[in-house]
């Protein structure tokens, strides 16, 4: 979004975006090669229909899982500085509410998982 000074709240243009994305990374599982989804799979459905449609393909799926302390990743955000307005601890609070995190039982769907 940076590339084309798009605006990073805008949601509707993001979720357009992923989904190209997405569509991208079906056309190059289905030839073998590797993708890596990195936008944020907060929900388990969300990570379950990822996993379901990557495994049709033939692929086989990993979940690396990285946890951090809203006050690790607000100075993260800080630190970066590419924010622009920058984000508050408040948002960093409420998104972290909405999380699901992945339990044992969603982990062990996956070829290989891992929690950092």
């Amino acid at each position: 979004m940076d590339a084309r000074s798009l605006d990073r709240w805008d949601e509707s243009r993001r979720a357009k975006i992923e989904s190209l994305q997405w569509q991208l990374a079906q056309e190059l599982l289905s030839v073998g090669l590797t993708v890596i989804i990195e936008w944020g799979t907060w929900a388990r459905s969300e990570r379950d229909a990822l996993r379901i449609r990557a495994r049709e393909l033939g692929a086989s799926v990993e979940l690396h899982y990285l946890s951090a302390a809203v006050n690790v990743l607000l100075e993260i955000s800080q630190r970066r500085g590419l924010e622009n307005p920058p984000i508050k601890r408040e948002q960093l609070v409420e998104w972290a509410n909405g999380f699901q995190e992945p339990t044992a039982d969603e982990m062990a769907q996956f070829d290989k998982a891992i929690r950092y």
